[in-house]
């Protein structure tokens, strides 16, 4: 859908007063390049709340309880899903957007709704339906998000989607290819354009790897992927952890690793705090069209940021390149490689709202971003394959291939 049918708010009492204590930087709902579609202005909450609400109650938020981090959702109970993540990612987000003084609701609703379009079994099941997709403009989990809240939520009687404002939308499009960037629009212009966007958006995009990165050392060591003897090589860990011991000698086990993981997340959000302050001083941006002009404000400290990739790659050498999690994500390659190809050789298969009405249609300009039934056959499939959760996707893949005796 055209960008230029976009709602413009005005502002009410509400958002004035609950937000009277931002920055002048700061998103602000009464200053909000509005809707799609034109909605009377909520009486008790501001419009970026309301965001944060109807997010919280869509069908794909849900749906992120079941969907994998790390560990597909069978392999254990206690190791964190996109549905925890999300919590951890909006908590982290939440604290530092309160000490900068800008919006708390516009980066809480982007950190809830930065893994809706998320497939199952987590970056394998991207990269396997990115694959598929190769002829048909490919998949982008950032995109297929902003699909999530533009067109396939069905919770409205006025509209597709969840109707979010332009700045929520922004926050939740973390990364865009530059050719599916000029398909969007004035959403897009910022990856041509080299602007950046909100402070908001820039911090949950921060918080987001601060969760990630501290849960996947929490989960790695639960599921004995990582032994705590590797860990000591990463300075990051090796400093917090022997912090902890000092100061706590008699604890160990889970506390110690507890008591490490909170010390370097404290670390990494008070630094953040600290050089983005720094920064804001340094540019003095007096508006948020200032912002988006600026460099990128939210940042960590040169030293602080070079431990945090120390600890990325860390990661991915021992934990997502561990034999055992890339036996499951071959697994889950198979998977939807083979549902991908057998709902293309007879779309039948398929439930009936995600057959295309007639002809199969060329991909629409904003194919890539949705809509929901304007698009190719290939891009029902992905819209459908991509909302399955791990034990969903794994049922149906059974359902096709097996044959049940039973």
């Amino acid at each position: 859908m055209s960008e230029t049918k976009r709602q413009i708010f005005v502002g009410t009492p509400t958002s004035f007063a609950m937000e009277a204590h931002l920055a002048p930087y700061a998103a602000h709902s009464a200053t909000s390049r509005g809707r799609r579609y034109a909605e009377a202005p909520p009486t008790a909450r501001t419009e970026f709340q309301r965001d944060r609400d109807r997010i919280v109650h869509s069908t794909a938020f849900r749906r992120l309880e079941y969907k994998t981090q790390v560990f597909v959702n069978h392999e254990g109970d206690l190791f964190r899903t996109r549905l925890t993540h999300s919590l951890e990612v909006a908590q982290i987000a939440r604290s530092v957007a309160r000490n900068l003084r800008v919006n708390e609701d516009l980066v809480e609703a982007i950190s809830l709704a930065h893994d809706l379009g998320h497939t199952p079994f987590g970056h394998a099941g991207q990269d396997a339906l990115h694959e598929c997709m190769r002829d048909h403009g490919g998949f982008e989990h950032n995109l297929q998000s902003l699909a999530v809240v533009d067109q396939l939520e069905e919770h409205y009687g006025a509209f597709n989607g969840l109707n979010l404002c332009f700045e929520t939308r922004e926050g939740i499009l973390k990364h865009c290819s530059r050719e599916n960037a000029r398909k969007l629009g004035d959403l897009g212009e910022r990856f041509l354009t080299g602007r950046q966007p909100s402070i908001e958006a820039q911090i949950a995009n921060v918080a987001d790897e601060i969760a990630y990165n501290n849960h996947d050392v929490d989960d790695g060591l639960r599921s004995g992927f990582i032994p705590l003897e590797q860990l000591a090589e990463v300075s990051l860990w090796h400093t917090h952890h022997e912090a902890a011991r000092s100061e706590y000698p008699r604890i160990d086990g889970r506390r110690l690793i507890h008591e490490t993981i909170r010390r370097i997340i404290n670390t990494l959000i008070v630094d953040l705090i600290d050089t983005t302050n720094d920064n804001l001083a340094r540019i003095a941006p007096e508006s948020l069209d200032d912002v988006r002009n600026a460099p990128p404000l939210v940042a960590h400290s040169e030293e602080v940021a070079a431990q945090a990739a120390a600890l990325k790659r860390f990661l991915f050498k021992n934990l997502y390149r561990h034999y055992r999690v890339m036996r499951m994500a071959n697994k889950a390659r198979r998977v939807v490689t083979g549902l991908f190809g057998a709902f293309t050789e007879d779309p039948r298969l398929l439930p009936p709202s995600y057959q295309a009405r007639g002809p199969v249609a060329e991909e629409s300009a904003n194919d890539a971003a949705g809509p929901t039934y304007n698009g190719s056959q290939a891009r029902l499939i992905a819209h459908y394959i991509a909302g399955m959760t791990d034990r969903y996707a794994l049922k149906e893949y059974q359902r096709l291939f097996v044959i049940d005796d039973n």
